[in-house]
């Protein structure tokens, strides 16, 4: 297996929520358009097609009032257990492995870009890494919304 480190940004995280509701949360748009991006973000789904081939499309709006669209093609979907998606502009391959732990599951997040330098760039422009952080504690909220434990988001 090649070793992508110098060019990839990954990140490790329990989650206080079980499989099932953690992929429920990560494959239908009326959940992911509540917590997706980073902190100060909103976003806009404008499609999910939920299938292996299927294209993922939505607006990320900043707190700077700029619109950042996106767009993705799934790659492999293993329920339970795997999301593959293929982004663009940037280019990079995101791989979501969910790992049941306990009553809780553990989330692996990685996004391996075609070289260490466009990894570096999108860094230092875009924060990525800070920003894939603030994605994850923005998905926690969200299902400790989902468990009754916080006010409306």
């Amino acid at each position: 297996m090649e070793n992508t480190a110098d060019r990839e940004i990954r990140i490790t995280q329990i989650l206080n929520a079980p499989i099932e509701l953690l992929w429920e949360v990560w494959t239908r748009p009326e959940h992911i358009s509540k917590w997706w991006g980073p902190s100060g973000f909103t976003t806009t789904i404008h499609e999910v097609e939920f299938r292996e081939e299927g294209n993922w499309k939505l607006t990320l709006h900043g707190p700077d009032g700029k619109n950042y669209p996106n767009r993705s093609v799934y790659k492999q979907i293993v329920p339970n257990e795997r999301i593959v998606f293929e982004h663009f502009n940037p280019h990079f391959f995101a791989t979501i492995f969910f790992k049941p732990s306990g009553t809780n599951t553990q989330i692996e997040w990685s996004m391996v870009f075609d070289s260490a330098e466009q990894r570096d760039v999108i860094v230092k422009a875009h924060r990525a890494d800070d920003g894939l952080r603030q994605n994850l504690e923005r998905l926690e909220q969200y299902l400790a919304f989902m468990r009754g434990e916080t006010p409306v988001i």
